[in-house]
């Protein structure tokens, strides 16, 4: 039974993935100067799969950014946008 479109991950395709096509282990070794031209595609050497990890960035509060000596209206934190829904 297939899962219905409004039920499916937006992100099911950015994970990563444990096992790795014949065409990108192929690809991988050939980056690491592990492939040699003329083998056979078949039978191929394991490939550690590396996972990429994305951190998030954390925003420097306001009240800390400001200088000593810049005075009050410089430490008034500006009025924030809020993004407009659609």
């Amino acid at each position: 039974m297939s899962i219905d479109k409004s039920l499916r991950r937006k992100n099911s395709l950015q994970r990563s993935r444990n096992v790795l096509t014949r065409g990108e282990r192929i690809k991988v070794m050939t980056d690491e100067d592990r492939w040699p031209e003329g083998r056979s595609p078949y039978g191929l050497p394991k490939v550690k799969v590396i996972k990429i990890v994305v951190k998030k960035v954390k925003k420097v509060k306001e009240e800390e950014k400001p200088a000593e000596g810049e005075g009050e209206a410089a430490a008034a934190p500006a009025p924030e946008k809020k993004p407009e829904k659609k």
